[in-house]
């Protein structure tokens, strides 16, 4: 298993920004993407899956009903994969799993929760480059024709029509990291990605274990947390910033100003 664990804060600036050296370009670019979980076993699992019982018959459920009841100009273009986007985007169980560019936003989430400092948490990091060689020719072809790092609602626009479609190129299994539109500020503040699989029931944690060479996982130990959010908190990767307005603010106040106890 790629797991390892950190004892300090320069072990996790070494391990986030590893194999970040590009020479064909000369610059520091990773080729990872990260996702931070508060608790380290609790693994790699969809929000459709979270409703467990017989959930995936009742993906295209809700996302009909959730295109039926927005308001049409929420979404800048009327495709199944903008739509998609919005409603991961505001808590609609769907088959995508939130990540991002930034490592510090993914330490954030590992960090976010003082309820939960007394348990282990986790950065999951995929290589992206890598993952996308194990995609369909014809996804991988449009994303060289764009010389794009990810793929965009966009590019699946035009290429994958739907959720059907997406299902349609599997067997093998795949996953795919796509941008989502710049809905808010949100989004964009936390450089966010979303990943999505062929078969609502895929396990992305079942597939990983076929590439081993592609995941690394980075186990923050609880009694590392404090010291990570206070920096972090120093270094502005707060609330205030990653959920702009009245909200995010109360947020990082309320966790900013709790106790250590």
């Amino acid at each position: 298993m790629s797991e390892s664990r950190i004892s300090s804060w320069n072990e996790l600036q070494d391990a986030i920004f590893a194999d970040s050296w590009r020479p064909e370009i000369k610059r520091f670019r990773s080729p990872y993407i990260f996702r931070g979980i508060s608790c380290a076993s609790g693994g790699l699992i969809t929000s459709l899956n979270r409703l467990e019982g017989n959930y995936a018959s009742l993906e295209n459920h809700l996302l009909r009903n959730f295109r039926k009841y927005a308001h049409r100009e929420v979404v800048e273009r009327d495709t199944p994969w903008h739509w998609l986007s919005l409603a991961q985007h505001h808590g609609l169980p769907t088959r995508l799993l939130d990540w991002t560019v930034s490592p510090f936003v993914a330490a954030h989430f590992a960090t976010a929760e003082v309820g939960e400092f007394d348990r282990d948490g986790a950065i999951w990091m995929v290589n992206h480059v890598l993952a996308h060689q194990q995609a369909p020719k014809k996804l991988k072809k449009e994303l060289e024709k764009e010389g794009a790092e990810y793929f965009t609602v966009e590019i699946l626009s035009r290429t994958v029509e739907s959720l059907a479609a997406l299902d349609a190129l599997a067997p093998p299994t795949f996953v795919i990291f796509f941008e989502p539109p710049s809905i808010d500020d949100r989004i964009v503040n936390q450089f966010a990605l979303f990943s999505v699989m062929p078969d609502r029931r895929a396990s992305l944690e079942d597939w990983f274990q076929d590439y081993p060479d592609l995941w690394r996982k980075i186990i923050i130990p609880a009694g590392l947390k404090w010291e990570i959010r206070d920096k972090l908190d120093q270094a502005n990767i707060t609330e205030r910033v990653l959920f702009p307005g009245l909200d995010g603010l109360s947020k990082w106040q309320k966790r900013y100003y709790t106790p250590r106890i």
